[in-house]
């Protein structure tokens, strides 16, 4: 039976509804709401979670030293695409349940990155910034179409699978590249695996859809941007310290990458305006998931999270 149960994760200020929703789910259960903010240091979690056996979190980290002073904690419930801020081994260690759900915010996501691959190829938010910037009226004004364009997607799971439903109206040619065998599903919607340097290599438009994990993070280094397709546009709605922002900026400065699109960043808020700075690259702040509809999915697979969580293994999915 769950006593208290502690929720930081911020779709729950966002759509009032839910608060309602977890208050009907644990009509017995002493609920309490975190205030909605970026980042929770150490001891504000610690402050907040303290006497809750369940924690309904968002992307709130919860190390060796904050475990040791939440000692009622049993079950992290989480509200997010990935899990890349919890670490298994201390999870087991201290045998704490860790509640999640794969694919909760597939759509948005994959419509986001759709929409971005369609942004930089029309120029949309570049001609937007000339116009801006300038206060004239851009005399070059040309773009490329998706239709008929090789796109490749790094990492076909729930999202990059998403996303080859998406392009298919638009008659690409889809390449893929997945550590895991997705021969079967890419075989039945026409999509060509392939190695990750020939992904890099024959794709005008890339787009990430990878885990944050051991193998991905810092994967895209400067030798790998450069396997890229000269010209190509190269998206990003996965993580973070996937790829090297500052090879990316050379590579943005000098044309080898024409233009870029990420919602994810290594440090974020993001504080470096480098990138930012420049007229080829598209950013948005982590609003991949973003949409009422994923975050409704997203809040409702935490509360879930809560009785449904198992101890996480490591090295197993999804700590692999």
């Amino acid at each position: 039976m769950v006593k208290k149960i502690g929720v930081s994760a911020r779709m729950f200020h966002a759509l009032p509804h839910l608060k309602d929703e977890i208050r009907a789910a644990y009509p017995d259960t002493e609920i309490v709401f975190g205030e909605p903010r970026a980042v929770y240091s150490a001891q504000e979690i610690i402050d907040f979670f303290a006497g809750c056996d369940a924690a309904v979190i968002s992307l709130e980290r919860f190390t060796d030293d904050v475990l040791e002073k939440l000692p009622d904690l049993e079950v992290v419930a989480c509200c997010s695409a990935g899990v890349d801020h919890i670490d298994p081994a201390v999870m087991k260690r201290r045998a704490i349940r860790v509640g999640w759900r794969p694919g909760v915010n597939r759509h948005a996501v994959a419509e986001m990155a759709v929409s971005l691959m369609i942004d930089l190829l029309r120029g949309i938010s570049i001609y937007r910034r000339a116009m801006e910037r300038d206060a004239v009226w851009p005399l070059a004004r040309t773009g490329r179409l998706l239709r008929g364009r090789t796109v490749g997607i790094h990492g076909c799971g729930n999202i990059g699978r998403e996303v080859v439903q998406l392009l298919k109206p638009f008659g690409c040619t889809l390449l893929a590249s997945d550590r895991a065998d997705i021969r079967g599903f890419c075989d039945a919607h026409g999509v060509e695996v392939v190695p990750p340097e020939e992904l890099r290599a024959r794709s005008e438009v890339l787009t990430l859809h990878l885990p944050r994990n051991a193998t991905t993070r810092g994967l895209y280094t400067a030798e790998a941007l450069d396997q890229l397709m000269p010209g190509c546009l190269l998206v990003n709605t996965a993580r973070g310290s996937i790829v090297d922002e500052t090879a990316l900026l050379e590579r943005l400065k000098d044309g080898r990458i024409a233009a870029a699109a990420f919602d994810v960043f290594d440090e974020e808020p993001v504080r470096d305006r480098n990138l930012l700075a420049l007229s080829n690259f598209l950013v948005t702040p982590h609003i991949g998931g973003s949409a009422i509809e994923a975050m409704e999915g997203l809040g409702r697979s935490g509360m879930r999270g809560i009785t449904d969580g198992t101890v996480p293994e490591p090295g197993v999915y999804p700590f692999d």
